[in-house]
């Protein structure tokens, strides 16, 4: 996964995810589907045009018929018998920059579980009438870039795995309606990316990496309780807050840039944010008995290496972030929830207790015992999930979402064309549209207090909030750009003004 937690604050500047995707950089490579058969676009008004006929004022000239494409050896899906050219196939357009090709190797020409499409990051067949969808990285979706006008016939498919703080117009719901597909970190999304964290049940069940002995050893010799490392602060969750309110009841020992009381040993690297399992990071903070694991955003589903890791390691996560993590963890009691707990010091006042108790401190990592993983949820969702973290067997998830756009859109068309033909026999393709349970997350609150106790000028309070209600009035923006068909998304502001003017007059948005 493209992780922001070192990227600076905000916004995040979009990143290659060839080199970033996957956990660990353990993506596997997709078993892909590619064609031997030189590739030739031909000419595109050959090609039947499965739309109606007013949409004519879409169709610009062709812009695929001076590019080259690339072969590779073939692969097919077993349910593939898709043996058109490719000027017959529908187009899939990557819209972010730096997506397509996603691995080196990747062809134009896919050939998926039933179907085959041409993929292209080239936006010159933007309203191309074979272009059927775009794809979108949420971080990089803004709505004030969005590719206008947007056909009838096209779909649009929202790639989304990273934090919510990345982009708050996908939390709302004009935001996410506007998708057809989607592959976001919620259990509810079209291709869920929910573990995309945790490579596998080998990696949750690996034995602790520090005995008990050893770690009550290193707390007689000056270790803090717990661990807190962090190095991107001011985020939606405001974590610190919470963190630095807990201070004043517990020992932390907090590396990295935030909070930060103790600085790492000279031999490490500022690794405090990172992705990777480097051998003599993980042997540091494997020591500690409890890792406050605090996510950057709070919204269901959304899961990171904070919580993972630690299990990973043998050591308690102490959590907040997703709040349906009950549902995803190996048993009933391998982590810690901060919202359990009335305050900071209710929850100082347990871990002390738990500190000093091996007995009930080894309870919560029984789970790494044979047949302890008692949760049937997470063990299904590991067997069955399409794609895979370090397995040649399955794709990896970028890779497979394009292949689930590409088997959709197929379908789609053909059941447009099926009932075009005979619409007395064939029924009309039903609409697709995503809604709050592929995405939405919740408006940021502070991590300790009410909000209204807040001074104005608190940092956060200026950021957040604000942000979140001005991507309300983005998506608003753009969703009444495209019912008006609009083609210039500089319009958004006027869109918005407008949607503004129309409440405080009483009337609807």
């Amino acid at each position: 996964m493209i992780t922001g937690e070192n990227l600076g604050q905000g916004r995040l500047v979009p990143c290659c995810v060839w080199l970033s995707l996957g956990l660990l950089g353990l993506l596997s490579i997709l078993p892909c589907s590619w064609t031997q058969e030189p590739l030739n676009t031909g000419d595109p008004m050959d090609v039947e045009d499965p739309v109606d006929a007013d949409r004519s004022a879409f169709q610009p000239q062709s812009a695929l018929a001076d590019m080259e494409f690339a072969s590779i050896s073939s692969y097919r899906g077993p349910g593939n018998s898709d043996f058109r050219g490719n000027k017959e196939l529908p187009i899939l357009l990557w819209w972010s920059a730096g997506l397509f090709p996603h691995f080196p190797g990747d062809t134009e020409r896919i050939n998926c579980h039933t179907s085959s499409c041409l993929v292209t990051r080239n936006r010159k067949v933007q309203l191309y009438r074979r272009t059927s969808s775009i794809i979108f990285y949420g971080t990089d979706f803004r709505a004030y870039e969005a590719p206008l006008p947007r056909p009838a016939h096209q779909t649009w498919a929202l790639f989304h795995e990273e934090s919510p703080m990345n982009n708050y117009v996908l939390s709302h719901g004009p935001g996410i309606r506007l998708f057809n597909y989607t592959a976001t970190f919620r259990r509810g999304s079209d291709y869920p990316l929910t573990l995309q964290w945790l490579p596998s049940l080998g990696y949750l069940v690996q034995p602790v990496a520090v005995s008990l002995e050893q770690k009550n050893r290193w707390r007689r010799e000056g270790l803090a309780t717990i661990m807190y490392m962090q190095s991107h602060c001011d985020v939606p969750s405001d974590r610190d807050r919470y963190v630095q309110e807990l201070m004043n009841y517990i020992e932390v020992d907090s590396y990295g840039k935030c909070v930060n009381n103790k600085p790492l040993p000279q031999y490490l690297e500022d690794t405090s944010t990172a992705t990777g399992e480097e051998a003599s990071f993980m042997s540091f903070t494997a020591r500690y008995k409890f890792h406050l694991a605090l996510e950057n955003g709070l919204c269901q589903d959304y899961m990171t290496e904070k919580l993972w890791r630690p299990l990973h390691q043998g050591c308690v996560p102490v959590y907040r972030g997703s709040s349906s993590v009950v549902d995803w963890m190996p048993n009933d009691h391998s982590i810690i929830l901060i919202d359990d707990f009335p305050s900071p010091r209710d929850l100082a006042r347990f871990l002390k207790a738990l500190d000093e108790d091996d007995e009930e401190y080894a309870k919560y990592l029984e789970f790494k015992n044979p047949g302890h993983v008692t949760n049937v949820g997470l063990l299904d969702a590991l067997e069955n999930r399409e794609w895979g973290v370090n397995d040649m067997s399955k794709p990896n998830y970028l890779n497979g979402f394009e292949c689930y756009v590409c088997d959709q859109e197929n379908a789609r068309l053909a059941a447009e064309r099926a009932y075009k033909k005979a619409p007395g026999k064939s029924p009309p393709p039903q609409p697709k549209m995503a809604n709050n349970s592929h995405m939405g997350c919740p408006l940021p609150s502070p991590g300790f207090g009410d909000i209204q106790d807040l001074p104005t000028n608190d940092s956060w309070v200026q950021m957040w909030p604000q942000d979140y209600w001005q991507s309300l009035d983005q998506a608003e923006g753009l969703e009444s750009l495209i019912k008006h068909n609009e083609s210039d998304p500089a319009l958004l502001w006027h869109h918005i003004q407008e949607i503004a003017m129309r409440r405080a007059r009483g009337g609807q948005a």
